[in-house]
């Protein structure tokens, strides 16, 4: 069993990405590759001589297609499977071994994410249905009270999360793939420059194999919302999440509705 890893890094905290090093010191890990859309040379520095770690600088080229470059590199290499990983995340480095272990004994899963809270142990709601349009720009412009039951449906909190279960969209901090579905599917599509990238790779996994959401195993992250903050980060999220939509169907998207319906 084969594991490669691929963070980017955008003017990454240093402190951070360290604390997300740590946890990938598993026997499992083969290659980390840190792409660097800043091209910075602290982070270079900070990972210079690192075991396992292989820096890629590059220009701001959007986080799927940043993901992609270390992607390709699995696919030729012959790598079992890839991580997909957010520099704020951390966790213990026994969960990685244990998760792959999961993935070799079921062939049938091609994604899986575990259970990811925040650092005060609440739990994010990280696997959800497939959005329509107001679920993500109703969430975004409508007052809490007006979406609030809409928005529960959309995040499954009617779904009990410490069980397992087959979903098609995983938020894109903590992506576990099998290389062989990468094959199937296809990677991350560069149209989406931030945001939809991981909807759109998971419903494609999901097409073909489980995507399974693992509770057993836990993780934590620190998700600091950009778009909620940044007027530049909330254009960048519009944009795309219009390019996802103009791709896959604003009304009309019968993979959604019957993805969807199994999660009722």
């Amino acid at each position: 069993m084969s594991l490669n890893v691929s963070i980017v890094t955008y003017h990454t905290d240093s402190e951070e990405l360290l604390r997300c090093l740590n946890s990938l010191q598993s026997d499992v890990v083969s290659t980390i590759y840190i792409v660097d859309n800043s091209s910075q040379g602290y982070i270079s520095d900070l990972v210079s001589g690192m075991d396992k770690v292989r820096y890629i600088a590059s220009e701001n080229v959007g986080y799927g297609s940043a993901h992609n470059i270390a992607l390709q590199e699995s696919l030729a290499s012959g790598t079992d499977y890839h991580l997909v990983l957010n520099s704020d995340v951390r966790f213990e480095p026994k969960v990685l071994q244990r998760l792959v272990e999961v993935m070799s004994l079921r062939p049938e899963v091609g994604q899986l994410q575990p259970r990811v809270v925040y650092p005060d142990g609440e739990l994010q709601y990280t696997v959800r249905r497939l959005p329509c349009p107001l679920d993500v720009f109703g969430r975004r412009f409508l007052p809490g009270w007006m979406i609030r039951k809409r928005d529960d449906r959309y995040l499954l909190k009617h779904i009990d999360h410490s069980k397992e279960f087959n979903v098609p969209y995983h938020q894109g901090s903590f992506m576990l793939l099998r290389v062989a579905a990468l094959r199937t599917v296809g990677l991350f599509d560069e149209r989406f420059f931030m945001y939809p990238e991981d909807i759109d790779l998971t419903r494609r996994v999901h097409r073909h194999y489980v995507t399974l959401y693992y509770p057993q195993e836990e993780i934590i992250h620190d998700h600091r919302r950009e778009s909620y903050k940044s007027w530049r980060m909330l254009r960048i999220h519009i944009v795309n999440m219009i390019r996802y939509f103009n791709k896959w169907g604003w009304v009309f998207d019968g993979e959604r509705r019957r993805f969807n319906r199994k999660l009722s």
